[in-house]
C-alpha cells in the first residue's frame, strides 16, 4: 500500500509538473525572442527619422554610429535621380529578401549565419523605400532561456521530491496500522488469544482495529464458554461413573471383573483430565522440549494387551509388529493411548466377531507411522468418516474418535488417512512428524488447507523413507 501510494503520487506530480513546466518553458523562450527583436526594431526606428531627412552617406554613417549598432546594422538605399544604389554597413540578408521587403513595404525577419536579421522598410523624402537591416545574433535570442529552464527544472524536481516525501509519510501512517492489523490477525490465528491491535491511524483502519479487537474479545469469551460447557458436561459424568464403580466393585474376582474395574478407573481418569484441561485451557496433545513424548512401542504393547483379552473372547485373530524396540513420538502417553483405544474400539464396534485386526509401527528418520488394520467390510466414504460429527455411517458412529486421532497426528505436523488394508478391510494410517521445524510448518499449512477446502482430512503425502 505504501509504495503504491508513493508511485501514484509520483506519477500525478510528474504529470502536473510536465503539464505546467513545458508550456512555461516555451513561453520563456518566446519572450526572449520577442525581447531580442523588439530591441532590433528600436534600433531601426532610431535611423528612420534621419533617412526621411537626408540620404547623404556621411550623415547616415554618423546616425548609424550614434545608434550604437554600426557592426550589426546596415542601410540599403535604392537608386534614384541618377544616383546609384547605396549600401551602408555589412549586408547579411540576401538581396532578394531586401527587394521583397522594399516591394511589399512590410517588415520581415530572415535567418542568416549565426542568427537572424530584421529588415525594416523606411520611406525616404522622395517617396522611395529604403531598407534598414538589423542583425540579431542567436545568443541574444536565447539569452536567459537556459537559466530559466534550469530554474523550472529545479522547481519541478523539488515539487516531485516533496510530494514523494509527503506521500511516503502518509503511506507510513496508513501502512503501519494495516500491518499491525495483519500481524494481530496472524497471532490470533496461531492461537495467541491475547493479540490486540492499537486503535489508531486513519478512520477506516481505526474502525477495522476496533472491530478486530471486539472480535478477538468475543472469540476469547466463546472459547471460555465452550471450555466451561465441556467441563460442566464432563462433571455430569461423575455420578453415573460413581454408580458404575460401585457396581464393578461388587463383581467379585476374575479377569472380567478386573478388566471392568480397570476400565472404570481409566474412564474416571479421562474425565478428570478433560475437566482439568477445560478449566486450565492448556492443550494436552503435543509434547514439547527435547526428549518429550512417549514410547509408541510400549503404548501399543500395553493397549494390545488390554484389547487382546476381549479379542480372545470374540474369537478374533490379532497381530502386532514393530514394537520390539523403543519408538519415540512427540505426543503425550495418555493421548496416544486414547487414540489407539478409539481406533481399536471402532474395530470391535463396527466389525463382526471373529474379524482379524493388526497394529503395525514403522519407525523412520523423520516420522513414525502407526497402522491399524482389520479384515472387516471397510469404509465406503473415507472423507465422510474423517469429518467430525459424521462418522462412518454405522449405527453409533459419530466420527469423534477419528477426529481425535487426526488432531493428535496434526499436532505433530502429521496426518491421518483411511484406505484399504492387506487384510481386506480398513486401514487407518497415523503419521507422526518428528522434525520440529517441519512439524510447525505442516501444522500451519494443514490449518490453512482445511479452512480453504472446508475438509477435516489432511492432504500430506507419506514420507519416502517409510513403507
Amino acid at each position: 500500500m505504501r509504495w503504491a501510494l508513493v508511485k501514484v503520487c509520483l506519477a500525478v506530480t510528474t504529470m502536473v509538473v510536465v503539464a505546467f513546466a513545458v508550456p512555461l518553458g516555451l513561453v520563456v523562450k518566446e519572450m526572449a525572442r520577442d525581447r531580442a527583436f523588439s530591441g532590433a526594431e528600436r534600433k531601426a526606428a532610431a535611423v528612420a527619422p534621419a533617412l526621411s531627412i537626408t540620404t547623404d552617406r556621411d550623415q547616415l554613417e554618423r546616425v548609424v554610429a550614434s545608434a550604437g549598432a554600426d557592426s550589426g546594422m546596415a542601410v540599403h538605399l535604392p537608386a534614384e535621380g541618377g544616383r546609384a544604389a547605396l549600401d551602408l554597413g555589412r549586408q547579411r540578408a540576401a538581396g532578394a529578401d531586401i527587394e521583397a521587403v522594399r516591394r511589399l513595404g512590410r517588415a520581415s525577419t530572415t535567418t542568416v549565419t549565426g542568427g537572424s536579421t530584421l529588415l525594416q522598410p523606411v520611406a525616404l523624402g522622395s517617396g522611395a523605400i529604403a531598407v534598414v537591416e538589423v542583425y540579431v545574433p542567436e545568443s541574444e535570442v536565447t539569452h536567459g532561456v537556459g537559466t530559466a529552464w534550469a530554474v523550472l527544472a529545479a522547481v519541478g524536481l523539488a515539487l516531485i521530491v516533496g510530494s514523494v516525501a509527503v506521500a511516503d509519510r502518509l503511506g507510513v501512517r496508513m501502512v503501519r496500522p494495516a500491518r499491525r492489523l495483519v500481524e494481530g490477525a496472524h497471532e490470533l490465528g496461531e492461537g495467541k488469544l491475547g493479540a490486540r491491535v492499537p486503535e489508531d491511524g486513519p478512520s477506516e483502519l481505526r474502525l477495522a482495529a476496533v472491530a478486530f479487537n471486539s472480535m478477538a474479545d468475543q472469540v476469547v469469551q466463546l472459547l471460555a464458554n465452550e471450555r466451561e460447557l465441556a467441563a460442566d458436561l464432563s462433571h455430569r459424568l461423575r455420578t453415573p461413573l460413581t454408580v458404575l464403580r460401585l457396581n464393578a466393585a461388587s463383581l467379585g474376582a476374575g479377569p472380567a471383573a478386573e478388566q471392568t474395574r480397570a476400565a472404570v478407573a481409566q474412564l474416571e481418569r479421562e474425565v478428570d483430565t478433560i475437566i482439568r484441561t477445560a478449566r486450565e485451557a492448556k492443550p494436552q496433545t503435543a509434547a514439547t522440549g527435547p526428549g518429550a513424548g512417549c514410547d509408541a512401542a510400549e503404548v501399543v504393547r500395553e493397549r494390545m494387551e488390554f484389547w487382546s483379552a476381549l479379542a480372545e473372547d470374540e474369537g478374533r485373530k490379532w497381530r502386532v509388529a514393530g514394537v520390539d524396540r523403543p519408538v519415540r513420538v512427540p505426543v503425550a502417553r495418555a493421548d496416544l493411548a486414547a487414540a489407539l483405544d478409539a481406533l481399536l474400539g471402532n474395530v470391535f464396534r463396527h466389525t463382526a466377531e471373529g474379524t482379524a485386526f493388526a497394529v503395525d509401527v514403522h519407525n523412520g528418520e523423520d516420522a513414525v507411522i502407526v497402522l491399524v488394520s482389520d479384515a472387516g467390510p471397510g469404509i465406503a466414504d473415507p472423507e465422510a468418516a474423517m469429518a467430525r460429527g459424521r462418522g462412518s455411517g454405522h449405527t453409533g458412529s459419530t466420527g469423534l474418535g477419528l477426529d481425535i486421532v487426526r488432531r493428535l497426528a496434526e499436532s505433530t505436523g502429521g496426518d491421518v488417512r483411511i484406505g484399504s488394508s492387506v487384510l481386506g478391510g480398513t486401514e487407518v494410517r497415523i503419521w507422526f512428524q518428528l522434525d520440529a521445524q517441519k512439524r510447525v510448518g505442516r501444522v500451519r499449512r494443514g490449518a490453512v488447507r482445511r479452512r480453504r477446502s472446508g475438509k477435516s482430512g489432511s492432504t500430506f503425502n507419506r514420507p519416502r523413507s517409510l513403507p
